[in-house]
């Protein structure tokens, strides 16, 4: 009997949280291994939940629903923190080309790689039956970028993209999921609906206008919900940066219920929401507010990932090896990068080599993965090759483009890395107030007797802490200095 094998992933069981506790903590270990070695850390929460799974160490969950509700869940607050973080100024200026390459770009990489999979892969194959909708149907499930990916990729290397090239990636697979979804739910109706009796142009119809209405009142109620947090947050005050986070997530759940109410898309609105408070709304202790949502997205991105893991059976996945690995392919080289520079053609001032690398950000992740349970879930004839297929070019596409597509920045000259942050330990302080900055003194600060008052700071700057060793004093004018003590200063105005 597989090590595993008695163990069930059931909400029920007495075992959960031990099970949980041992894979979360498993996976913790591994991106350790990840970061040594450049290897994306949700790629290992994969293939943690594939060693785990039934036809690993034989660890038993096979409740698709179940998982597509949790995933869905996890998708919520990846999206939301992702719009919390997203500064308007700073996508602005490719607010144009984002939008483009989340629709037009999603479209045209899920026409070319639906005509593809049915004119090699399914009449070669003969995956799906050579069902051409059915080969849309795959295409256009995979036709997103991932969220989750783009946004550990690109924020938790410490590097910043010329040209505006993080906003533009950021944007774009913030917001293309909802493209992506709307449209495998429309073919996925289409499919069920043909048997029906109901003819495929009425069927089109329907879905281009429900996809028009799903995209407006998505957005409306985002903006909504987002500015009416931004009037709460203002009017009231609470006793701490806990209760504001949990204030803040409430209106991330009361956007995407309220849009699906409106029959409009719950993902888009939790997006834009997440946009309008994180840069209208002032905050107090924004920075704790923030640290919260950050390990929420940690903690949904590993469950999501691991969940996924356990979902795939690598047993029955080889008689379709070969077909995913040319969609993999020729997503990645042909139908990616088709998308990115038709789309993008406008834009003649972005240089060659920025379109290039936005065409190797092609990332798939868990949102392709997890938009395909939705024909499991719905019972399509050949879904499970459906699956077996995304799972295997989520695969290639995070092992070949996750792990070369820093090295490819700074191969093109498109990347620099980003001075470390400030060390404040924790204090923080209202923007209009000034900046908090950290110093650490040398031999040249000191002159004199060595203390601060004759260190000659300007004025606007004064000494708010001092750090010596483990220890955090108090300043004053007669503190003798050091090197190695570490300041942390606070810069403003100064009527002196």
């Amino acid at each position: 009997m597989l090590p595993l094998a008695i163990f069930s992933v059931n909400l029920l069981s007495e075992n959960l949280l031990l099970l949980s506790s041992i894979l979360v903590f498993a996976a913790i270990m591994m991106t350790k291994v990840g970061a040594r070695f450049g290897v994306p850390s949700l790629l290992l929460f994969l293939i943690i939940g594939m060693v785990v799974g039934q036809d690993g160490l034989g660890l038993e969950f096979e409740d698709y629903e179940l998982a597509e509700s949790i995933g869905h869940f996890a998708m919520t607050i990846i999206l939301f923190t992702g719009g919390l973080e997203t500064s308007l100024s700073d996508i602005k200026p490719m607010m144009k080309q984002g939008v483009l390459l989340a629709t037009l770009g999603v479209f045209i990489t899920g026409m070319l790689t639906g005509g593809f999979i049915y004119m090699i892969a399914g009449k070669v194959f003969g995956i799906l039956g050579s069902s051409l909708i059915g080969c849309f149907l795959m295409a256009f499930i995979m036709s997103s970028t991932d969220s989750a990916s783009v946004f550990s990729l690109l924020r938790g290397r410490n590097l910043r993209f010329k040209h505006n090239l993080g906003p533009m990636l950021e944007l774009e697979s913030g917001s293309n999921d909802p493209m992506a979804y709307l449209l495998t739910i429309m073919l996925t109706s289409l499919v069920v609906a043909i048997p029906e009796g109901k003819g495929p142009f009425l069927m089109t119809l329907e879905g281009v206008l429900a996809l028009v209405l799903q995209m407006g009142a998505g957005f409306g109620v985002g903006l909504g919900v987002g500015y009416l947090t931004v009037l709460i947050v203002k009017k009231i005050k609470l006793p701490g940066a806990s209760l504001y986070s949990i204030l803040i997530l409430s209106s991330a759940f009361f956007s995407s219920g309220l849009a699906g109410m409106l029959k409009g898309n719950g993902l888009l609105a939790l997006y834009v929401c997440a946009i309008i408070i994180g840069n209208n709304a002032t905050i107090p202790q924004k920075k704790d507010v923030l640290k919260f949502f950050d390990g929420m997205t940690w903690l949904m991105q590993l469950l999501m990932f691991l969940m996924l893991g356990l979902l795939a059976r690598p047993s029955q996945m080889p008689p379709v090896l070969i077909p995913a690995l040319m969609i993999a392919l020729f997503m990645m080289f042909v139908a990616r990068p088709a998308s990115v520079f038709l789309s993008l053609l406008p834009f003649r001032k972005l240089p060659f080599k920025a379109k290039l690398f936005t065409s190797w950000v092609g990332l798939r992740g868990a949102g392709p993965i997890l938009f395909a349970l939705y024909p499991v879930v719905m019972g399509i004839d050949g879904a499970s090759d459906i699956f077996n297929i995304v799972f295997i070019v989520t695969l290639v596409s995070m092992l070949l483009q996750g792990m070369t597509l820093v090295p490819l920045s700074k191969w093109l000259g498109l990347s620099y890395d980003i001075p470390s942050q400030a060390e404040t330990f924790g204090m923080e302080i209202p923007e209009e107030m000034g900046m908090l900055r950290d110093h650490t003194v040398t031999e040249a600060d000191l002159v004199g007797n060595g203390t601060l008052r004759e260190m000659g700071l300007p004025h606007g700057i004064r000494v708010m802490m001092v750090k010596r060793d483990d220890k955090m004093l108090v300043p004053h004018g007669s503190m003798k200095l050091f090197p190695g003590d570490h300041l942390v200063i606070i810069m403003g105005e100064s009527d002196d």
